[in-house]
């Protein structure tokens, strides 16, 4: 494999690590980083979703990162289209490119294409299941039509089981069910030829770095960051709109909530949600290797030797 070959997917839970270990590799191997990361595409989400700093991103090429508006539903198929893009440039200047990320979707139709509908993310599907149960099918119909006025159309008013899973769709990847069926995109990149891993640190460790986390983003600014978003009143149900921490702190600037609980309610969501990452990867993706945070990098240059040979 030459260099303009080399392709490295560094996937993991929140607060793995994957950034810090993607500048050591980038640094040393003179490389492109690549978001991964379906929340740090948005440019109004800088520190509630702790993208690289701006010092990072002089330090390393980044792409990907903060280049959508928190208005759009950003779909997986798009974040294909402009992966595809990045990857042709850092192929074309001879650069290692390095995808790094915890969203497993963009992983997934990445390195297999999308001529199949990704898995639901589980917290998504229990809001709609949860939703129809407290609201009625007719109001799950009436949000698809908005939504997805195709995929409503083809749909019996009470057809529940249809209706609730056309919406988790478009509501996971931003795109109707329908375009799913039809679409045969190809995969972006052959997985064979990729260094692959998840950082697996330690559950105890995972927590502390998950806590100490959320504290420096406050401390940074997230508090003002999540005001501002806010004050734009976007949808609620738009994905920018329920980044981690995100809907809490709008609560608490609501009057609903304590600071303090609204904290510590987004600690809670993350790691639930990094349970959810791991689960996900293991099944859906087990050819990427397992490796703990020391040893990565040490893995991913045996891989990429590997590779080489």
């Amino acid at each position: 494999m030459s260099s303009s070959e080399q392709i490295v997917l560094i996937a993991g839970p929140t607060a793995s690590g994957k950034s810090a270990l993607a500048m050591t590799l980038a640094e040393k191997l003179g490389s492109v980083v690549i978001n991964a990361d379906s929340m740090q595409v948005y440019r109004d989400l800088r520190i509630i979703t702790a993208r690289p700093s701006v010092e990072d991103e002089r330090r390393v090429p980044h792409r990907l990162y903060g280049h959508v508006d928190a208005a759009e539903n950003y779909s997986v198929g798009r974040w294909c289209e402009a992966a595809a893009a990045a990857l042709a440039v850092t192929a074309r200047t001879a650069q290692t490119a390095i995808l790094v990320g915890g969203t497993g979707l963009y992983f997934s139709a990445l390195t297999r294409g999308l001529a199949a509908v990704p898995p639901v993310p589980p917290e998504i599907r229990d809001e709609v299941r949860a939703r129809l149960d407290s609201d009625g099918v007719a109001a799950l119909h009436a949000e698809l039509k908005w939504r997805d006025p195709a995929a409503a159309a083809r749909l019996m008013p009470g057809d529940r089981a249809r209706i609730a899973r056309a919406l988790e769709v478009v509501l996971a990847t931003g795109r109707s069910l329908i375009d799913w069926h039809e679409a045969n995109t190809p995969p972006g990149l052959d997985a064979a030829r990729a260094a692959k891993i998840f950082l697996t640190p330690d559950r105890d460790e995972l927590l502390r770095r998950i806590n100490a986390r959320f504290d420096a983003m406050m401390a940074a600014g997230a508090l003002d960051e999540v005001r501002a978003l806010a004050a734009r009143r976007l949808d609620p149900a738009l994905p920018a709109m329920k980044a981690h921490g995100v809907p809490w702190l709008i609560r608490h600037l609501a009057g609903e909530l304590a600071l303090d609980q609204a904290v510590a309610e987004a600690k809670r969501d993350t790691r639930q949600y990094t349970k959810r990452q791991a689960t996900w990867f293991r099944n859906q993706l087990p050819d990427f290797a397992w490796v703990e945070p020391d040893h990565a990098l040490a893995a991913i240059e045996a891989q990429l030797r590997d590779l080489s040979a």
